[in-house]
């Protein structure tokens, strides 16, 4: 349920944010800003509409105009948005903002407390900085694309956008808000480079400190913590599902041995000299029974375990959905669809779905109006074809 928004204005109400980014990065980041109250007027240029790329899971909590940046009237109606903005984002190529006039030397000039953020693939310095690139090259770059997949075959692309989604969307929600903090605190400003191989070279910990721990490069599906050992790994079952184990510590891998009937394995659990032969046994155990017999069995046994679930299965789970992390909503057209809920939980001022998915330029006018264009002025714009 969309909840009304003077029920809960969220932690960021009273933030204005004008987002220029388009696709997921950008999107993704703004969307976290407005789910927790902040004002996004999502700003984007006619031409990007016939691409079919305007992705309504991101957009909702926010406001769209359509807008040319490459007509002087297009930045004048940009720079009026700004002067009393908070944050500007932008998703576009190293140089793009500069070519446009609309960078961030040009909105300090305007508002010298904004904040400005950046998000690239390669980052706005380094020799990639130019580079075009997608989710899966950034993941390529940064050393984990290939520690995904199966050990005998080319990397997996993983089924969801982490470079776009952790590495950029995130990153630049925590970069504004330590920015926002900092400002608090100094009452400047300032630029934020965000990069979505920076952003997945730092989710590589764990790997890192195999390595310095072992002087072994980790190679894929041959890690701890990726199939090495039977503990961690997964298990196809009778009926062609499959099923997680993440019985790392000893005592949640005795409980999975002794229901199991393999009492033999315990002290074998990270034994390189029978990994092996435990991996083979276990794939044949699982295989014996259905995932659902499985999820009977195990029930809620400590032993760490998951089904594998599709996505409509997910979409069901009572678990996520007793969190709202799947609910229905108003799609806006008195349709009800399904939505992703707020994933960080705060007491005081929690985040909300107030809004369903904006659409494309839909609140060009409303906008317009609101900052001082009068009716005859909008269409004369809209003629000329700046919005």
């Amino acid at each position: 349920m969309l909840e009304n928004q003077s029920q809960n204005q969220g932690a960021l109400a009273g933030i204005t944010v004008i987002d220029l980014s388009r696709l997921l990065p950008g999107p993704y980041c703004s969307m976290i800003l407005a789910d927790h109250g902040a004002r996004v007027i999502a700003i984007e240029d006619k031409r990007y509409q016939a691409e079919g790329l305007f992705l309504g899971t991101v957009n909702r909590n926010k406001e769209h105009i359509s807008l040319d940046l490459k007509t002087q009237e297009g930045k004048e109606i940009f720079f009026r948005l700004v002067k009393n903005a908070d944050v500007v984002l932008e998703g576009f190529r190293p140089g793009v903002v500069e070519r446009l006039g609309v960078d961030y030397k040009a909105v300090r000039r305007i508002n010298p407390g904004i904040i400005y953020c950046s998000i690239t693939g390669y980052g706005q310095t380094g020799p990639y900085r130019d580079r075009a690139g997608h989710d899966a090259n950034y993941l390529s770059v940064a050393g984990v694309l290939d520690l995904m997949g199966e050990a005998d075959r080319p990397p997996a692309i993983p089924g969801v956008q982490l470079a776009d989604i952790a590495g950029g969307g995130m990153n630049a929600a925590i970069g504004i808000l330590l920015a926002l903090y900092a400002r608090q605190r100094t009452g400047r400003g300032q630029y934020i480079d965000i990069s979505m191989t920076d952003g997945m070279a730092a989710l590589l910990s764990v790997p890192l400190f195999f390595q310095q721990l072992t002087g072994q490069v980790p190679q894929r599906a041959d890690t701890m913590l990726s199939h090495r050992y039977a503990c961690y790994n997964t298990y196809e079952t009778a009926d062609g599902r499959a099923i997680s184990i993440g019985a790392v510590e000893l005592r949640f891998w005795q409980v999975l041995c002794n229901q199991l009937g393999v009492p033999e394995y315990i002290p074998l659990q990270y034994d390189d000299k029978r990994r092996q032969e435990i991996i083979a046994c276990m794939r044949k155990t699982f295989k014996s029974k259905t995932l659902a017999e499985w999820e009977q069995t195990f029930g809620e046994l400590d032993i760490c375990y998951g089904p594998v679930k599709h996505l409509d299965e997910a979409m069901q789970d009572p678990h996520l959905r007793s969190r709202e992390m799947f609910l229905e909503i108003d799609a806006g057209n008195g349709a009800k669809t399904t939505a992703i809920g707020v994933p960080v939980k705060l007491s005081e001022t929690p985040g909300s779905l107030r809004t369903p998915p904006i659409q494309f330029g839909r609140s060009t006018r409303k906008i317009l109006t609101e900052f001082g264009y009068t009716p005859v002025e909008i269409e004369t714009l809209t003629q000329k074809k700046v919005i």
